[in-house]
């Protein structure tokens, strides 16, 4: 890892949805490449300490809304080295998901996506049931 870069690691209890533990690789996991920015939502969505800055949306699982763009791009942009990022930048990012189907945008709802949590679960691990590892606790 780069000096001045930070990690964001994978939550103690904390609120919300829980995922399994692939869903929590860290950087320096045996295998694992550089984290990507899928991963990256999933670990802030999962911290208490960036509700304020990005949270799950009620009622509607899988869906988040970004409450904060510039702060989301800026944490981003630490994590991977990068002080130019912008949400301009991380935006296209995230478009580049929505051909995969692993998110989209929700119609009518700003900085609002939903993650399509069978396409990233099936490909890689077909042995994981997502509905019964990652529903939100009561």
């Amino acid at each position: 890892m780069k000096a001045g870069c930070s990690i964001v690691e994978k939550p103690e209890g904390g609120g919300g949805y829980q995922f399994p533990d692939w869903a929590y690789k860290t950087e320096s996991s045996p295998g694992s490449r550089q984290i990507q920015l899928w991963h990256f939502i999933l670990e802030l969505l999962q911290k208490e300490e960036f509700r304020h800055v990005i949270a799950w949306q009620q009622g509607e699982y899988g869906e988040f809304v970004i409450k904060d763009p510039d702060e989301v791009a800026r944490l981003w942009g630490r994590r991977k080295c990068k002080p130019q990022m912008n949400y301009d930048k991380l935006s296209r990012a995230l478009r580049y998901y929505y051909n995969k189907r692993i998110l989209h945008k929700t119609k009518g709802k700003r900085f609002t996506y939903k993650f399509n949590f069978n396409k990233l679960v099936m490909p890689n691990y077909p042995f994981i049931n997502i509905r019964s590892s990652a529903r939100p606790q009561a």
